[in-house]
């Protein structure tokens, strides 16, 4: 088992719909967008990450944008296990080595995932010389990175909004005690703003454009203490096909994203509704945590909080809390043996 041991390298993994982020040795070292793009011709690979990302939506009939994932769960086995591949080739620390090592990994799923799609990421995982495979679930996994003891008879309340799904969970004694996984999330709002956009200005705007306007003055109310300056957005013109500009505020994102995030709120009160008392008696004590990219749309923290009358919480770095938790999960592997699944 020593040499073995030697020769074995752990990696955390958060595949994300939108971003695959990876540490090796306490460190985070893949931040990267989860899209491939392929040469139709030849079948190959030609770009992954942030090199495919720029392509989104810019290519010609011989190049493909790929995003591997789709509603948080393996929707292309092929181009997953190639992105993974090409990500974990990239480490710097595992470059210099000559032969690719053995790998034992941590990887976190969303809650509602089933058997099949549970097998699809083991056995990606496997095929990138995992030879010893963990998975944890997304809910989880974001309550360790946020700094939660999850051990304590204690509830907590997590709310995971991620680029495929929101994720939502109470979790008490290194479990889920109850948890709702929507599919609505990052990925939907940016359809909202596209769709918005189409029937509010006559304009067509790409994923990017409108996953920028999302990031720059996207928002989840009306009335914002600080609001952002308007955006000026190019696009196409439905009617004269001719290139133009809009100007747009926030508010009008607001309105754009109100069923979707309506939507995230039935879901967090539907859980709050199944709740168990005496957890239901702690939440109103700690109140409710935020992660994952879609926390970080502005005002969202305070809507919620208004509909449920809890504190709402923002985890400090809300995009790699998920895999900070996942990989503290790698380093004390006897400790969370209990809520990793072998």
């Amino acid at each position: 088992m020593g040499f073995f041991d030697f020769m074995t390298e752990e990696i955390a993994i958060d595949l994300g719909t939108a971003n695959t982020l990876i540490i090796h040795l306490d460190k985070v070292v893949v931040d990267s967008p989860s899209i491939v793009a392929r040469d139709r011709v030849s079948g190959k690979i030609i770009a992954v990450g942030r090199e495919a990302n720029m392509m989104q939506g810019k290519t010609h009939e011989n190049i493909k944008t790929i995003r591997p994932l789709k509603d948080g769960v393996i929707a292309d086995f092929d181009a997953s296990e190639k992105m993974i591949s090409m990500f974990i080739k990239n480490i710097p620390a595992l470059k210099k080595k000559w032969f690719p090592p053995a790998l034992r990994m941590v990887i976190c799923i969303p809650s509602g995932i089933t058997e099949v799609e549970m097998r699809a990421v083991r056995e990606s995982a496997e095929r990138v010389n995992g030879k010893e495979v963990y998975l944890i679930h997304e809910p989880m996994a974001a309550a360790i990175g946020i700094g939660l003891d999850i051990m304590q008879p204690k509830g907590n309340m997590i709310v995971d909004i991620g680029g495929g799904t929101t994720e939502i969970a109470v979790i008490a004694l290194g479990g889920i005690v109850c948890d709702k996984s929507v599919k609505i999330a990052g990925d939907v709002f940016t359809n909202d703003i596209i769709y918005y956009m189409r029937t509010q200005h006559n304009l067509y705007v790409g994923e990017s454009t409108a996953e920028a306007i999302k990031i720059e003055i996207g928002s989840a109310t009306e009335d914002l203490k600080s609001p952002p300056e308007d955006k000026s957005i190019q696009g196409r013109d439905l009617l004269t096909g001719k290139p133009k500009q809009v100007q747009v505020s926030y508010r009008e994102i607001a309105k754009a994203l109100d069923k979707s995030i309506l939507r995230v709120e039935d879901a967090v009160m539907e859980t709050l509704s199944q709740t168990p008392p005496e957890l239901a008696a702690d939440i109103y004590n700690t109140g409710i945590y935020l992660a994952g990219g879609g926390s970080m749309l502005r005002g969202l923290d305070r809507r919620l909080s208004l509909k449920t009358d809890l504190p709402v919480y923002i985890a400090e770095d809300p995009l790699r809390a998920v895999v900070r938790g996942t990989g503290i999960a790698l380093k004390n592997l006897e400790r969370y043996k209990s809520i990793l699944i072998k």
